[in-house]
C-alpha cells in the first residue's frame, strides 16, 4: 500500500512539468514489444509516461480490439524495468477496476467513450473512492458541451487530477487529416478550464507520420501542455495504425527539432511593446464592433425593403456575389478562403436573423 501511495504522489507532481511528453504503442501486441518499447523509450530521456492501448474501440468488428487483461501485467512489468509511470485508456468500469488493480498510473478516457455519457458516468462510478489522474479525450464529434458533460462526471466522482487530451474531430470531406484539429474549440475548452492540464494527441489528428511535427509546432505555439504521441518499435507492422506511429528514436529527434516556446517572458521591455500592440488590436476590434453594428442596421433596412415587397430573405445569387467578391479583397489582403468563408458565414447568418425579426414583427 506505501508504494501504491508513494507512486500515486509522484504521478502529481509528474503532471505538473511542461511539456508533458507521453508516447508509446497504440496497441500493446506481445510482452516483448512491449518491454522493448519501454526500455527505447527511456533510453531517449524524452518521454514522462508510457501509454499503451490495452482494450481497443474499433470502428468495425473483426479487426484487432487489443489483447486485453492479460496485457497489463506486460505494463507493470515494464514500469518496474524502466521507471516509466503507464498510462492506459478505459472505457468500462470493469476497464477501470482492472487497470487499477495491476496499479496503472494514468487513466485515459477515448473519443468513443467521452462522445456516450452513459458509458462516462459508467467509468465515472468506477473511480468513486479513487486517487488516480484521468485524461479526458475530446468526444469524436465537433461538440464542446459533451467534453465538458464528462469533465464534470468524473469531477464529481471525487478525481482531483484531471486533465484534457485533444485529438481532432472527425469532420465529413475532411482529406488532410484524420481527424480535423479545430482547435478553436480546443482553445475554447482551454479558456473555460484555464488551470487544468492540455496536451495534443498529434497522432490522431494526423493519421500518418509524415505531418506529425507540423501539427505538433502548432499545438505547442498554441501553448498546450504536452503531447502525446503514438511510438512502436515497427511501426509499419503494428497491429493496429500503423501509419500514424514512429519509433522512439524517431519520436526523440522529431521532439528537439520542435521549438519550444513560452506563455510568457520576464521583460518589461517585451511587455510594453507587447501591450502597445495588443492595445492598437483593441483599438482594430472596436471599429470592427462598430462597423458590424452599422452593418446590421442596413440590413435591417433591406428586411423592411423585403416586407414591403414581399420578397424573400435569402437571396441566393446576391449571397454567391458577396463570397465571390470577398475571395478576391480577402487574397489580396493575405486572408485565408477558408477565414473568409467562416467569417461570412457567420455575419450572414446574423444578417439573416435581423432581418427575419423585421420580417415577422
Amino acid at each position: 500500500m506505501e508504494q501504491t501511495v508513494q507512486q500515486a504522489v509522484d504521478i502529481k507532481q509528474l503532471l505538473t512539468k511542461r511539456p508533458l511528453i507521453i508516447s508509446g504503442p497504440c496497441s500493446a501486441e506481445t510482452e516483448e514489444q512491449v518491454m522493448q518499447t519501454a526500455i527505447r523509450l527511456a533510453a531517449t530521456g524524452k518521454v514522462d509516461i508510457m501509454r499503451a492501448g490495452i482494450w481497443k474501440p474499433r470502428t468495425r468488428p473483426g479487426s484487432f480490439e487489443g489483447v486485453g487483461t492479460k496485457g497489463l501485467p506486460w505494463l507493470q512489468q515494464a514500469r518496474k524495468t524502466t521507471g516509466l509511470p503507464v498510462a492506459v485508456e478505459v472505457a468500462t468500469g470493469k476497464q477501470v477496476e482492472d487497470a487499477l488493480h495491476f496499479g496503472v498510473d494514468v487513466l485515459w478516457i477515448g473519443a468513443r467513450t467521452t462522445v456516450n455519457p452513459f458509458s462516462v458516468q459508467d467509468v465515472a462510478d468506477a473511480l468513486k473512492g479513487v486517487d488516480v489522474p484521468v485524461l479526458i479525450k475530446n468526444p469524436i464529434n465537433p461538440d464542446l458541451e459533451l467534453w465538458i458533460g464528462a469533465v464534470e462526471r468524473v469531477a464529481k466522482a471525487g478525481i482531483q487530477n484531471i486533465g484534457l487530451i485533444h485529438r481532432g474531430f472527425s469532420s465529413y470531406g475532411n482529406t488532410e487529416y484524420r481527424n480535423a484539429p479545430m482547435w478553436h474549440l480546443a482553445i475554447e475548452m482551454k479558456r473555460r478550464n484555464p488551470g487544468m492540464l492540455m496536451i495534443n494527441d498529434p497522432s490522431h489528428i494526423c493519421g500518418r507520420r509524415d505531418i506529425l511535427s507540423a501539427v505538433a509546432q502548432k499545438a505547442i505555439d498554441l501553448d498546450f501542455d504536452g503531447l502525446i504521441i503514438e511510438s512502436h518499435i515497427d511501426p509499419d507492422n503494428a497491429w493496429s495504425d500503423a501509419k500514424q506511429q514512429i519509433t522512439p528514436e524517431r519520436l526523440a529527434e522529431m521532439l528537439n527539432g520542435i521549438k519550444w516556446r513560452r506563455e510568457d517572458i520576464n521583460s518589461e521591455e517585451l511587455h510594453a511593446q507587447m501591450e502597445k500592440m495588443r492595445s492598437q488590436i483593441n483599438h482594430l476590434d472596436d471599429e470592427l464592433m462598430q462597423l458590424l453594428g452599422q452593418r446590421m442596421k442596413v440590413a435591417e433596412q433591406i428586411g423592411q425593403y423585403k416586407k414591403d415587397n414581399n420578397i424573400t430573405i435569402l437571396q441566393t445569387n446576391r449571397w454567391n456575389e458577396i463570397l465571390e467578391r470577398a475571395f478576391v479583397k480577402g487574397e489580396q489582403l493575405g486572408l485565408g478562403k477558408e477565414f473568409i468563408t467562416k467569417y461570412f458565414d457567420a455575419v450572414h447568418m446574423e444578417s439573416i436573423n435581423h432581418q427575419n425579426k423585421i420580417m415577422n414583427s
